[in-house]
């Protein structure tokens, strides 16, 4: 297949030729020519956002929705350092994504000129793979290579910088018929005798813990893990970028571990005796002190990446291939090891688990003064909207209330900023998941802190009919922030108060006002501010389905998030309140 055009009409034919349908961005100088030939293109839609980080993460949380690359777009110079962050964000969590930036033109690359940014450069260590594309010739391969790079392997990000006189220029359209791709061969397939091994260790276990990371969730693997987990009676554990990969009601289910972690799940891995680590990276968040984290515990540790295998934990069994593969095929070989009479007996295990999670439940103590608990309005909502819709979660306090009191039954169901911990995720976030996926209902659950950096995404919305919820949580500060200077720096609230909720009794007015602020967006604005009016909040919100609905729900500015251990102290040392800690002993 081959026909004459210009370099930029072989760039939108190569988006129609991989199934691209939406593409986030904002036209410039030298992307420009680009976007003339997508002004014809019936296949791609384009929706103009207002700023490329949003476009960024709006391609991402397309790709949460969908499970196909999201696309960005984005000129030279500031447009492509504005996708930055939403490419080091989608790269530390295996978001698959392709962003397109326009360059200056070739013989002007390296000379400073107007908007010139070598982006190539500057994003080569939060890329999978990046291209710098002076060949209009190139560009239908560079896309076929980049799409592929994008989605095979552990997914990532990739960005393909296209100079403008290569968009310019006339080319011959051919697509490859192969990709050439030296040195780029993912292992998908495990070593079937580090499987069998792996087997082996969980029928000789008295403690084993399955420790769940975002990896099963990207692997499609979710039916597979619940096979094993039930076929083993093995207490399961799931990171934050893996709720609802494992359902949150299932009796085997031990919540989220880690620095705002149950009790129960943080335990677990501090007393096991053998963790198989499933898609998990082994981060700060999850192990605390690396050195102190589960002291007495052999390692299965299975990854699609290899770099992650014995990076931060030493494996003693490392498994390299597809989550889904390697538990389909672990499978297999439990059910041989039991046919044969080799099975744990857990029973004393989970006769200490459960004692933990008796003692040590999730909860929450309601506001002194009388004001609204934000865990009590992001449990309503949970309850409320139900386990078919998607939550996306900015970062901070929010975040983890949304991820420890809203019960997620389905793979994708919560989407978040968990590597990076973006503020500003959500809202773009919830875009591109309701674009993706625009029958199923979509709340961002966002702090006033989050929600300033990117609300103008809101305009977005409403102009393009993508009519999302937005939960802000608003507290009147920075709230994380506040919570370690109430922890750690003896209550000096240094810079935190953003004035979003000034207490009645100081006159202030709100700056901004967030009810008001989403009406000038073209949305429809609420505040909710007792307990009693939570319900019906909700439920108008829900009963709104042609334009965007944002709320301020006006909450308690000194909530903490609890159970918590603090950075760089061992996980035995988690509270599950201030200053109240569990009695290991008890546990023993």
């Amino acid at each position: 297949m081959t026909e004459q055009m210009t370099g930029a009409q072989s760039l939108i034919r190569s988006l129609e030729h991989v199934g691209v349908d939406v593409v986030f961005g904002i036209p410039g100088g030298a992307i420009l020519p680009a976007y003339d030939p997508l002004y014809d293109s019936a296949k791609v839609r384009h929706i103009l956002m207002r700023h490329e980080q949003g476009a960024g993460h709006a391609a991402e949380g397309y790709a949460y929705a969908t499970g196909r690359p999201g696309v960005c777009m984005a000129t030279s110079g500031p447009g492509a350092t504005n996708l930055v962050t939403p490419l080091a964000d989608a790269y530390m969590d295996s978001v698959p994504m392709v962003a397109i930036t326009g360059q200056v033109a070739g013989p002007a690359i390296g000379t400073d000129a107007f908007q010139e940014a070598d982006i190539c450069g500057i994003t080569m260590p939060i890329t999978k793979h990046n291209f710098l594309v002076r060949d209009p010739a190139k560009i239908a391969s560079t896309i076929a290579e980049a799409f592929h790079i994008a989605s095979t392997g552990r997914p990532g990000p990739v960005l393909v910088d296209i100079a403008k006189d290569a968009l310019q220029a006339r080319t011959r359209f051919e697509w490859p018929q192969r990709l050439d791709l030296p040195g780029y061969r993912p292992v998908t397939k495990p070593h079937g005798k580090q499987v069998r091994e792996a087997a082996r260790m969980i029928a000789e276990a008295r403690r084993p813990v399955l420790y769940v990371g975002g990896g099963v969730f990207k692997a499609g693997a979710a039916q597979e893990l619940r096979v094993l987990a039930e076929l083993t009676g093995i207490p399961v554990v799931t990171t934050l970028m893996a709720l609802g990969t494992f359902p949150g009601s299932h009796p085997q289910n031990l919540g989220m571990p880690g620095m705002h972690g149950t009790v129960a799940a943080v335990g677990a891995l501090q007393r096991a005796d053998l963790i198989v680590a499933l898609g998990a990276r082994f981060d700060d968040r999850v192990t605390g002190k690396l050195d102190s984290f589960a002291p007495g515990a052999k390692i299965v540790h299975a990854d699609i990446d290899p770099a992650e295998i014995s990076k931060n934990r030493h494996a003693d069994v490392p498994i390299v291939g597809d989550c889904r593969e390697v538990i389909a095929d672990l499978v297999v070989a439990v059910r041989n090891d039991q046919a044969a009479g080799r099975q744990g007996d857990y029973a004393a295990w989970w006769d200490q688990l459960n004692r933990m999670r008796e003692t040590y439940p999730l909860g929450y103590d309601e506001p002194d003064d009388g004001s609204l608990a934000p865990q009590y309005v992001i449990q309503r909502i949970g309850r409320i909207v139900g386990p078919e819709a998607t939550y996306v979660a900015g970062v901070g306090q929010h975040q983890m209330w949304a991820a420890q009191f809203i019960d997620y039954q389905r793979p994708g169901a919560f989407v978040n900023s968990g590597g990076a911990g973006t503020m500003g995720f959500a809202v773009p976030a919830a875009l591109g998941a309701k674009t993706g996926d625009p029958d199923r209902a979509v709340w961002a659950i966002d702090g006033d802190g989050c929600f300033q950096m990117t609300n103008q995404e809101l305009a977005t919305c409403a102009v393009e009919n993508i009519p999302i919820k937005v939960a802000v949580v608003n507290n009147g500060n920075l709230g994380m922030v506040r919570q370690w200077q109430t922890l750690f720096y003896e209550g000096r609230y240094s810079n935190t108060n953003l004035q979003t909720a000034p207490p009645p009794e100081t006159k202030k007015v709100r700056i901004p006002d967030f009810a008001r602020l989403a009406e000038a967006y073209g949305c429809v604005g609420l505040r909710c501010e007792r307990a009693e009016d939570v319900d019906a909040t909700v439920e108008k919100a829900m009963a709104i389905n042609d334009v965007p609905v944002v709320v301020d729900f006006t909450v308690n500015h000194d909530s903490m998030v609890w159970p918590m251990v603090a950075a760089g102290v061992s996980n035995d040392n988690i509270q599950y309140a201030r200053d109240m800690a569990p009695d290991w002993d008890d546990e023993e």
